[in-house]
């Protein structure tokens, strides 16, 4: 065979280049489905075979895409939850799965085109470029200042730290709150439930820890509340101090259930990747409660049955998978310190939702409405609040002080109607007598401007000025 001339043999790898090119460009052969009703918030598709959690997208006729989920299936029918509007679908749409990951792009790291494995997790951007940034659930920017320099990519949902590779709850974190600080310390790792009815004052109170603890790292979720409200926890409760450190994942009530649930677990992914880089994180997700009925609507919607006040046993399932993924991470590496808020409807405390979460957190912290309308800020109640780690984090002379204090606030609290009325007489009770006594103190210590913070130390001195024969 003869060589070909050398203009030839140009022309001839020009040609192949240009056919490497559009092989790479190709779309892969993709199984795809057909959308067969739509049930409320429930898609149905058929033709199509997907495991729980894929996602794919809807494509209608000439309309803008929807994308979706898989939660759950019947026989050959899928249910899908969509993370958009359903505006404009019709019979018949193509479902398919989705060919790229639902994170937008690294900045300056374009991915390759690949076809996205229905078995692969789903993946969101992580790293410090979320320092200072408000995004949705998805990881799309909120915030109007251009895309993320996210560092990684990390898989939404993950399995817990092993229990027996957790480091014990053993240092204190300072939040900045003297209440808390000094009557309910807190550990590094631990998981605390914000338990409070509407209007009590839960937001201004998260908004004082995110500012004045001593974490490297805040993470925020706000979860299934009034849009009006983040951007106020943002600019007025987090403050510019508190936002420097702070990565926002916000899925207001608007959104769709997927949406919140993928807001929560985000959340929970972010502050991992922080606590796998050996940072101390404070999280604090508003609210837990949103959150359980974000999934009360998904599993309803799919047929799973009521069994307790409308939530289905699904609910109670997911709460445990979310708490644990928060805590200490392995022996010298860093931790999450967790804040659930809880919303009591009706200011019960027995609501289901507020029951299962005290029975799977380190501790809670109940807000009284009765406080708040009494002008009492921060409006904690201190004898139905515990931490449950506390024993364990200070010395035997601080939880004296601590006893102490609570004996005489629960006796005056008891005897509070007799001493009103005049009723009681001084020297029927030795522990009254020194209640009331100490009563302005005890009321001083437990109350704090928004604007004052008070260290674990400043919050010690302050006790033994209480209580100095105990110091």
């Amino acid at each position: 065979m003869s060589t070909p001339p050398p203009s030839s043999l140009a022309v001839w790898q020009q040609f192949l280049a240009n056919c490497t090119e559009a092989a790479g460009n190709t779309h892969p052969l993709m199984p795809a489905g057909h959308l067969t009703r739509i049930n409320g918030l429930v898609m149905e598709a058929a033709g199509l075979k997907l495991p729980l959690g894929s996602s794919c997208r809807v494509l209608p006729p000439g309309g803008s895409p929807v994308e979706a989920e898989v939660v759950g299936f019947n026989g050959e029918k899928l249910f899908l939850m969509p993370s958009d509007d359903v505006y404009g679908l019709s019979p018949g749409a193509a479902v398919v799965a989705l060919e790229t990951p639902s994170p937008p792009p690294l900045v300056g790291k374009p991915p390759p085109f690949r076809r996205r494995s229905v078995d692969k997790a789903k993946l969101v951007p992580v790293g410090m470029g979320l320092l200072g940034r408000v995004v949705d659930g998805a990881g799309r920017p909120l915030d109007g200042l251009g895309p993320l320099h996210a560092e990684a990519l990390r898989p939404l949902h993950s399995r817990p730290v092993n229990p027996m590779s957790r480091a014990p709850i053993s240092r204190t974190l300072d939040v900045g709150v003297r209440a808390i600080n000094g009557l309910l310390t807190v550990g590094q790792g631990q998981r605390m439930g914000l338990f409070a009815g509407s209007g009590v004052g839960k937001s201004v109170l998260l908004g004082m820890m995110a500012r004045y603890t001593e974490a490297e790292i805040i993470v925020v979720g706000l979860i299934g509340e009034r849009g009006r409200e983040v951007k106020e926890f943002i600019e007025q409760i987090l403050g510019e101090e508190g936002r420097r450190r702070s990565a926002v994942i916000a899925a207001p009530a608007d959104t769709s259930p997927l949406m919140r649930l993928q807001g929560a677990a985000y959340a929970t992914s972010v502050a991992e990747y922080f606590r796998d880089q050996g940072k101390q994180v404070l999280l604090i997700m508003d609210s837990l409660t949103r959150y359980a009925m974000a999934q009360r609507e998904i599993a309803l919607a799919i047929g799973e049955p009521p069994v307790t006040r409308g939530y289905p046993p699904s609910v109670f399932a997911r709460l445990p998978q979310l708490v644990e993924r928060a805590g200490n991470g392995p022996d010298g590496g860093g931790s999450i310190t967790a804040f659930y808020t809880v919303l009591a409807e009706g200011d019960d405390q027995q609501d289901p939702i507020a029951d299962s979460a005290r029975a799977i957190l380190d501790g809670h912290i109940v807000l009284n409405r009765q406080l708040a309308d009494a002008g009492h800020y921060p409006a904690i109640d201190i004898e139905q609040s515990i931490s449950r780690a506390m024993v364990n984090l200070i010395t035997p002379a601080q939880f004296d002080l601590v006893r102490r204090f609570k004996q005489l606030y629960s006796r005056y609290q008891r005897s509070r109607d007799l001493i009103a009325v005049g009723a009681y007489v001084a020297g029927s009770d030795p522990m009254v007598d020194q209640a009331i006594q100490l009563m302005p103190l005890l009321e001083k210590f437990l109350q704090q401007d928004l604007s004052d913070r008070s260290s674990i130390e400043a919050t010690l001195a302050m006790l033994q000025q209480i209580f100095p024969s105990i110091g």
